[in-house]
């Protein structure tokens, strides 16, 4: 029988990276999607080619596929690719996301429709398109990252508070919707320090949050991934799943990188 399947938006460095590393380790073969990728860098380190060649020394068959997930285009052509190349996809990880780094009143509203595009939209999109694939192949899975922040009016930045707050909603209803489909869509939301490059680059420097490794991101989505498709509509914290047992105690960053 073959491997089980996941596909990961914003593969290219932090989560969605270890996400990757600890799927393929898991038994999954893995497609990283970001934009970065070793033919067109961003300006943070790391690419989806790095992050697929990981897997791949995991023991994995995986891909690396550059992909802008508020390309709605693009996100068909990634469904095709995906069953065309494995036949299958088991978990799609919604990690890609966007948070503009002004108050949304002092920044302009091209970019509050990004933050919505990136956030809301682009995980709309592969629930749109996988989950139907899914549903006629027995079931599927589908986990949505979300943040503290969503339920933070404090936070300073109304675009990303908002999206995240409407991905957990959507969460919600479609897992609602796809329920008798056997698509179970969760959502995972992280309301602690993770050490990722991106949030890294936001701090003054010298600043501590604490952070913890993002390896306890992996056991919140492996924990998702493992259970009975009738689990869905959840929304759930680190907090939560650690009082379930789910996810290691408190883990430090491990050098202030994340593993590789």
């Amino acid at each position: 029988m073959s491997r089980p399947v996941a596909v990961v938006t914003g593969a290219s460095r932090g989560i969605g990276k270890q996400f990757c590393l600890d799927l393929a380790q898991q038994g999954f073969d893995v497609v990283a999607t970001a934009r970065s990728s070793d033919d067109s860098r961003g300006k943070l380190p790391g690419t989806i080619d790095e992050t697929a060649a990981l897997a791949r020394r995991a023991g994995a068959r995986s891909l690396a596929v550059a992909l802008d997930v508020r390309d709605e285009e693009a996100v068909v052509k990634l469904a095709d690719q995906v069953y065309d190349a494995f036949g299958r996809c088991d978990l799609v990880v919604n990690n890609a996301a966007l948070a503009p780094p002004k108050a949304a009143l002092d920044d302009s509203t091209k970019r509050w429709r990004l933050g919505v595009d990136v956030n809301i939209n682009g995980p709309f999109y592969f629930v749109y398109y996988f989950a139907p694939r899914m549903a006629a192949a027995g079931g599927g899975r589908i986990v949505n990252i979300s943040s503290g922040a969503s339920q933070m009016p404090s936070f300073g930045r109304a675009s990303y508070t908002t999206t995240k707050a409407a991905l957990e909603a959507m969460t919600q209803s479609l897992g609602h919707d796809l329920a008798s489909k056997r698509v179970a869509v969760n959502c995972i939301r992280l309301e602690v320090p993770v050490w990722t490059e991106g949030f890294a680059e936001t701090l003054p420097p010298g600043v501590d949050l604490g952070f913890e490794d993002p390896v306890i991101m992996s056991d919140a989505l492996l924990w998702f991934a493992k259970q009975p498709l009738e689990v869905t509509g959840q929304v759930l914290t680190i907090a939560d799943l650690r009082a379930r047992g789910a996810v290691r105690p408190f883990t430090p960053a491990r050098g202030g990188a994340s593993p590789s």
